[in-house]
This record gives structure tokens, C-alpha cells and sequence, in this order.
């Protein structure tokens, strides 16, 4: 009797055993689904958006543009509104474009890491095209002609006839701008200081803390001279230093380059821009072809 209980025992656990291990097959998917159904993977990566420089401006809806505080090109009225031969032109861009203009000032020293990092979109301020910036920014056609000239109290004017004359003689400019590089190729022998920006070099010379400063030749037209607060500075045009070109400057490879192109043309054609550089006193520098 108890072997007949032993060997019903052992049937009816080989027959669980068997159950189990057909209730296991039940769960995997069938044959068919495993057929029909793609390996899983991660999703084809698509293009960002900032990849296209235009793309990712445009779909913010807005443009940060950097600039610095000077006349005539991005300055503060008496009412502390934004103004300028560039403001304006901005705002105009930007208008026909569909995108808004963000303008916040930067340090002037640190515009290329700025504009790398995405914190501005753009440099609008009077740019000066060089070979140097180029190896770090992509330029727009050139819109401005400009020069670097030296800038001094009337009453010693007579002192610098030449370039020659400025050997051991104190000159400030702004730090990273084209008067700077203009006072190391042309005025290696005067006593170069660096300020934060152009109108602090033109407050250096009416102190008397510098006998001369290099600035571009449009803020010295629109800032010193009679009926205005550097009436006793002038330009002393025997020191004929570098010209330039003015540009506006974004990222390198950006396909904004060719919107704003576009949009200067006709905003050219249609006589915005030489309206606007005639208010501002530049209509013998705008570039027109």
C-alpha cells in the first residue's frame, strides 16, 4: 500500500512540474509578434535647431545683440532710451525679419567667449572687420567706413604733427578695439594704458590723466567738437592711422550671415538705412554697393 501511495505521489508531481513549465512558455511573446514587431533602439537623432544658427534664432522669436554704450552707433538718450545708427538699423532687420532685438551691454574684452557660449546671439556695435576676429566670427557684408584717429585738447594740437610726435606720450583706448590695435602698429613708441570703453578714453584726456586717446573716427565726429561736453578736445589729423569697416559679427558658420544680407539690400533699396545714417550724421560712411 505504501509503495502505490509513493509512485501516485511522484505522478502528481511530474505532473505539476510539466504544468508550471507550460504556463512559463504562454508569457513570451508569440512567434508572429517577435517577427513583426523592430528591434528596439534608440530614435534617429534629427538635426537641432542649433545647429542652423538662423533656425535657432528664429525660433526664439528674438536676437541678442551685444554692444557697448557710444555714440553715434548704440547709446542712451537723455530719457535713457536706447538709440543709434545700429539700434535703429537693428530694430529695422528685425522688424522685416519676424524676431525681436534683445540689446544688453557686454564686456568688450570677452564679446568672441560671449558670443561662442550663445549668451548674445550677435555683436552690433560698431564692429571693426579684422583678419583676427575672423578666425573666431562670421561677418556680415561690411555696412560702415571708419577710421582709428587721435583725439586731444585743442590747446595741444600743435604738439603731434606726426606719428612721431607721440613717442613717450601717454595715449589710452579701449581695451580689445581697433584703437588699441591701431596704437601697437602705428604708435609703438607712446605710452599705452587701456580702458573699459571708448567714452572712457575721451574722459581720460579731458581729465588730463592721458595726453591723447584713439577712438573711432565716427564717435569723435558725433561726440566732441562745438556744442558738446568734449568742446575743447580735437582730431589731429596728421596722425593718419588704420582704417576699417564696420560689420556686424555672429557665430562662425552661423546661416544668419545671409538672412541679414538679405535684409540690409532691401533695407538699403527701399531707403530705410540711408535715412537712418543720415540722422545720424554717417551718410559719407554708409556703405551703399
Amino acid at each position: 500500500m505504501k509503495k502505490i501511495i509513493s509512485i501516485l505521489l511522484s505522478l502528481v508531481m511530474v505532473l505539476a512540474l510539466a504544468s508550471c513549465a507550460g504556463s512559463t512558455t504562454t508569457t513570451s511573446p508569440s512567434p508572429s509578434e517577435d517577427a513583426s514587431a523592430p528591434a528596439l533602439q534608440s530614435p534617429a537623432a534629427e538635426p537641432a535647431a542649433a545647429d542652423d544658427d538662423w533656425a535657432y534664432i528664429k525660433a526664439k522669436g528674438e536676437i541678442i545683440i551685444g554692444i557697448t554704450d557710444w555714440a553715434p552707433m548704440n547709446y542712451y538718450d537723455e530719457n535713457g532710451k536706447l538709440i543709434g545708427f545700429d539700434t535703429e538699423y537693428a530694430e529695422a532687420a528685425c522688424a522685416k525679419l519676424g524676431i525681436t532685438p534683445k540689446f544688453i551691454v557686454i564686456n568688450w574684452d570677452t564679446k568672441e567667449v560671449e558670443l561662442k557660449a550663445k549668451t548674445i546671439d550677435c555683436i552690433w556695435n560698431g564692429l571693426t572687420v579684422t583678419e583676427e576676429r575672423k578666425a573666431n566670427m562670421a561677418f556680415t557684408d561690411s555696412y560702415i567706413i571708419n577710421e582709428q584717429v587721435l583725439v586731444v585738447p585743442k590747446a595741444d594740437a600743435d604738439k603731434y604733427t606726426d606719428k612721431a610726435s607721440l613717442k613717450g606720450v601717454s595715449v589710452v583706448a579701449e581695451s580689445g578695439s581697433a584703437g588699441e590695435s591701431a596704437i601697437q602698429s602705428d604708435l609703438p613708441d607712446a605710452v599705452y594704458t587701456a580702458v573699459d570703453s571708448q567714452a572712457k578714453a575721451l574722459l581720460e584726456v579731458k581729465a588730463g590723466t592721458a595726453a591723447a586717446a584713439v577712438i573711432d573716427a565716427t564717435m569723435a565726429e558725433a561726440m566732441i567738437g562745438e556744442g558738446t561736453d568734449y568742446a575743447d578736445l580735437t582730431v589731429v589729423k596728421a596722425a593718419d592711422l588704420m582704417d576699417e569697416e564696420y560689420a556686424i559679427g555672429f557665430r562662425l558658420g552661423s546661416t544668419a550671415v545671409a538672412e541679414f544680407n538679405k535684409v540690409t539690400q532691401e533695407l538699403m533699396a527701399d531707403g530705410t538705412l540711408p535715412a537712418i545714417a543720415e540722422k545720424y550724421g554717417l551718410t559719407e560712411r554708409l556703405i551703399t554697393k
